[in-house]
């Protein structure tokens, strides 16, 4: 990649430090968990996603395995990849980036979708995957936790639990991160799925198929 590529202007190097990370040095960074980008359902934080870089290197991995796995059945390779694209997650500081990543991870997906499902490509799969990115890919600061009109960056976790039923929980990401063994387990629950101690989501939402999770704004 060329430093042209790396940089969009050189206002905004001054202004935001904005330098987009090279390929090399991302897939070089990746290969360092190489195991865990090729999980399908491990989770993935960017705190400072820019258009990107690590999380389409991340998609692109797991969708190879979704596609090793299950390229002969449409509908589970439908819902894995869907599952892929769950466990990505970003912050962004510049809207044009943040809105650049969403329709980035949406291109690369719906590329690898349409090519493995075709005629049983569906449209209502591609508008929850839209969503889903909406939800997973905000504007907003890392070091404040705060989005860019000043509200908590809230991310909403989705996990398959039977079938093709998934279950969305949404956080706020200051309490996810919050460490702090002083404060105690009030408010917290024990989380089978990663065997340790979360907060309690802010909001659950009923069980529902992955294809129509836009039903739930």
């Amino acid at each position: 990649m060329t430093e042209k590529r790396q940089i969009k202007s050189k206002q905004r190097v001054t202004y935001h430090g904005e330098v987009f990370t090279a390929e090399r040095e991302v897939k070089a960074m990746c290969d360092l968990v190489k195991q865990e980008t090729e999980r399908i359902e491990s989770r993935f934080l960017e705190p400072a996603c820019g258009n990107g870089n690590f999380l389409a290197e991340i998609l692109s991995r797991k969708l190879a395995v979704v596609k090793a796995r299950y390229r002969k059945s449409p509908t589970d390779y439908e819902k894995y990849s869907v599952l892929a694209v769950t466990s990505l997650y970003g912050v962004e500081l510049l809207p044009d980036n943040a809105a650049e990543c969403r329709a980035r991870l949406f291109s690369l997906w719906d590329e690898a979708y349409t090519a493995n499902n075709r005629q049983a490509a569906d449209e209502q799969c591609r508008a929850a995957v839209r969503f889903i990115l909406e939800k997973n890919i905000l504007c907003g600061n890392a070091l404040t936790l705060l989005q860019a009109d000043g509200a908590p960056i809230i991310f909403a976790e989705w996990s398959i639990v039977t079938g093709n039923q998934i279950k969305r929980r949404d956080f706020m990401l200051h309490e996810l991160m919050n460490d702090n063994p002083e404060q105690g387990r009030i408010g917290w629950e024990y989380d089978e799925e990663i065997q340790a101690f979360i907060p309690t989501p802010i909001r659950e939402f009923p069980l529902t198929d992955y294809r129509r999770v836009q039903d739930y704004a």
